[in-house]
């Protein structure tokens, strides 16, 4: 038997944070992790997705500024492309991570842990031996989540592709159906379909449905101009394979046919084999936690990341995993953890201040609610759009640049609560956002944050200049309806 101050359930990032910032709070760790050390994001999520749609990503922005364009006689190189992508997961080693957990003063245990009891975790090892762990304070889960495989006829018995296969391939095969219509399912398509390969994507509904409807519809547009053959919906009934491949049957009678099948559906929680069932949890499920990311009912279980289903993002997960670290120290400190004393350490900003990126061509980036959304729970907003090639350096950016952006405003404090941009590279135009929305940032307040002349910043002063215009004749929202600006006015010459 062990003890330590804590006992963290599965190494990813998120696990890695709670037990580095308990350390540094004076106390001691273990992480127990079966797989690589730093999980799901490092070797099968975000890094080599990203790593896999960035050179595609460049290629096209180059072809789009004359000069750069005439300088290209290629096209894109897949096996580079591949190369890279094994370079950023260090070919799946994870030595680097051992490595640096070693350093910060934390203990590593190889094996699958199970919640054997109250504090009390036992670990199979990798020799089939068994280890007991026990926990002076706290146990956190972190153990993430699974790609979801949906109850459609013959989908499972024919092992479809995850995200775990689809961003780890070798070879890229001639031709993909994707089943979905969320990020994962958006962001494959556009990367195999830069690598040549014909892709059916089949979604049941439209696509990026929880977003802004207009992120949705210029995603599917420029799918289908990169060759992406985009099916909306429309529902999958039956999967076969065969020696050539798969089939998928759909709700229209259509056949479609595909060499490889990518199933990108959704997530479920690793809480299977956790042993939840020894302290009265329903395995299976996900893990419901307060601000502090304490489960209710036990003072020493802790369910931080993916697993608790606040918000399934890698930022968001570290993000919960600094302020779940830091209030199990305060706790065995002996320090009385609330949010109004700890502020700064409990994770408020998972219920509307949540960022995220979509890197698709064109990208998408939300931060905070959608108009429905803020609608629906009772706000009384205007939304305000922009396009974003109106804006002087969206047109040095790109020739033709195209994109559009929206704010949302709460009517009654005059702050923003939401906002989405789709367009080339709007990726860093959201850390400003989240900033806003975060600090509650009156509008009277923002006209006095300068944009930078000529950068894509710029459409900040815009979305304030159309706000204000539409202010001179208040159109102020009942919950039921929104205010959308729907033919923008052009951006004003440089004076």
């Amino acid at each position: 038997m062990q003890e330590y101050d804590l006992i963290v359930l599965g190494g990813g990032a998120v696990g890695e944070n709670i037990a580095d910032r308990a350390v540094q709070g004076g106390l001691s760790a273990v992480i127990v992790e079966h797989e690589l050390l730093g999980g799901e994001c490092s070797y099968w999520a975000c890094m080599p997705s990203k790593a896999l749609l960035r050179s595609s990503a460049a290629l096209r922005a180059a072809r789009s500024v004359p000069g750069a364009a005439e300088a290209i006689t290629g096209d894109l190189d897949v096996a580079a492309v591949l190369a890279r992508r094994d370079a950023f997961t260090s070919h799946w080693s994870d030595a680097g991570q051992v490595s640096w957990v070693k350093s910060a003063g934390i203990d590593l245990v190889r094996g699958h842990g199970r919640i054997s009891g109250i504090r009390e975790v036992t670990v199979t090892t990798p020799n089939g031996g068994t280890l007991m762990l026990v926990a002076r304070h706290a146990v956190a889960v972190s153990t993430g989540s699974d790609a979801y495989v949906p109850d459609i006829d013959g989908l499972r018995d024919a092992r479809p592709w995850t995200s775990r296969e689809a961003t780890s391939v070798r070879e890229v095969p001639r031709s993909l159906a994707i089943i979905g219509g969320g990020v994962v399912a958006a962001e494959m398509a556009t990367a195999y379909a830069a690598f040549g390969t014909l892709v059916t994507l089949i979604s049941r509904g439209t696509l990026l449905a929880g977003m802004e409807p207009f992120a949705g519809e210029r995603v599917t547009e420029a799918l289908r101009e990169q060759g992406v053959d985009v099916l909306l919906g429309t529902e999958p009934v039956r999967v076969s394979r065969g020696e050539s491949g798969f089939t998928v049957e759909t709700s229209a009678g259509d056949a479609i046919g595909a060499e490889q099948l990518l199933v990108a559906t959704g997530r479920t929680p690793r809480t299977t084999d956790l042993g939840l069932e020894t302290i009265g949890l329903t395995p299976g499920q996900w893990l419901d936690t307060d601000d502090t990311l304490r489960v209710p009912g036990f003072d020493w279980l802790y369910a931080v990341g993916d697993v608790n289903h606040r918000a399934l993002l890698t930022h968001q997960g570290k993000y919960q995993a600094r302020a779940a670290g830091d209030v199990i120290a305060a706790r065995a400190n002996g320090t009385v953890v609330s949010d109004a004393a700890w502020g700064a350490h409990v994770a408020s900003a998972d219920h509307a201040a949540v960022p995220q990126v979509t890197f698709t061509d064109p990208e998408v980036a939300s931060v905070g609610l959608t108009a429905d959304a803020a609608i629906a729970v009772g706000y009384r907003v205007r939304a305000v759009d922009y396009e974003i090639g109106w804006v002087a350096g969206a047109s040095v950016h790109a020739d033709g640049y195209r994109g559009q952006a929206r704010m949302v405003v709460d009517e009654d404090r005059s702050v923003i609560i939401g906002a989405t941009f789709v367009g080339p590279d709007v990726a860093e135009l959201l850390q400003a956002a989240t900033l806003a929305i975060v600090g509650e940032v009156p509008l009277a307040r923002l006209w006095h944050a300068v944009p930078a002349y000529p950068t894509m910043s710029e459409i900040w002063l815009r979305l304030l200049e159309t706000y204000g215009r539409q202010s001179a004749s208040p159109r102020l929202l009942a919950p039921e309806r929104t205010a959308v600006t729907s033919e923008p006015v052009p951006a004003a010459p440089v004076r």
